[in-house]
């Protein structure tokens, strides 16, 4: 699975690493290892009631978050359509909900696309993380909304849905998207 994000500590409290929130989140609850480096990505590895499974964050920026894919890629046993949960900040959806779904497209999330173009398919899980809505009156662009901080109240509202969001990725890693 990859969460999606930007690195540097400039972004971490930003609502666009929601995704990296979530694989931090994952990562601490399953007990596996601190991330270490990858290739194009931070990587943490370990089983989930005998699944193996490998975390990502993409040290590229979102928007070339695809070629964080490259080691997954390269896996002669990996199909996206089965194997990839993408963990995804969502505007357009409010602060403590969440939306997951087997398939689909980008939506304008420009992550997704990096993914799409990566895989060539839009076959493949997501789970997107809500960090709106926008805020009545908004007239910026909506890039500058996700690379700003969460407001105190959307932080809570994030880190409250948090757990849930481990048990459905925990469901998924058994079952899949049902």
């Amino acid at each position: 699975m990859v969460g999606l994000g930007n690195p540097g500590p400039e972004y971490a409290a930003t609502r666009h690493n929601a995704g990296f929130w979530l694989a931090d989140a994952l990562v601490a609850r399953w007990g596996f290892p601190p991330f270490r480096r990858g290739e194009r990505a931070r990587v943490s590895e370990g089983e989930v009631e005998g699944v193996p499974i490998r975390v990502l964050k993409p040290t590229t920026y979102m928007n070339s978050s695809g070629a964080a894919l490259a080691s997954l890629r390269a896996d002669p046993g990996f199909t996206p359509a089965t194997d990839l949960l993408i963990l995804v900040d969502e505007f357009r959806i409010p602060c403590g909900t969440f939306r997951l779904r087997a398939d689909g497209s980008a939506g304008g999330h420009n992550g997704l696309k990096s993914i799409e173009d990566a895989l060539q398919s839009q076959q493949y899980a997501r789970l997107r993380i809500g960090v709106g809505p926008l805020p009545d009156g908004w007239t910026g662009d909506w890039s500058d909304y996700v690379l700003a901080p969460f407001t105190p109240e959307q932080e809570e509202q994030v880190e409250a849905v948090m757990p849930a969001l481990v048990d459905i990725v925990t469901k998924w890693v058994k079952e899949g998207v049902r």
